[in-house]
């Protein structure tokens, strides 16, 4: 488990659970054992999935134009979020 906390913004990857393997978005932190993710896709930013840190993966990526929109208040479009963690899968897999 690692144990650098993680950020709105940042790139993880999911360790357990029927979505194992995915990558998301942290859009909030709810409190010191969940988080919110999106990735634009099956979990969108109107509807995110709750999920205990302990079963994500956290990745030294960060997505800060998107962070920025997020505690501005701004609105994330889906599409973004899916660009994002596409080229960061990219540049992961590469």
């Amino acid at each position: 488990m690692n144990d650098t906390p993680l950020q709105v913004g940042q790139l993880v990857r999911s360790r357990a659970g029927r979505d194992q393997g995915r990558y998301f978005m942290v859009s909030a932190l709810v409190d010191s054992e969940y988080v919110y993710l999106v990735d634009g896709q099956l979990r969108k930013m109107e509807k995110p999935k709750k999920k205990k840190r302990k079963h994500l993966e956290s990745r030294k990526v960060y997505f800060s134009s998107l962070r920025q929109k997020l505690e501005g208040g701004q609105t994330v479009f889906d599409y973004e979020v899916r660009q994002a963690l596409q080229a960061a899968q990219q540049n992961e897999e590469a």
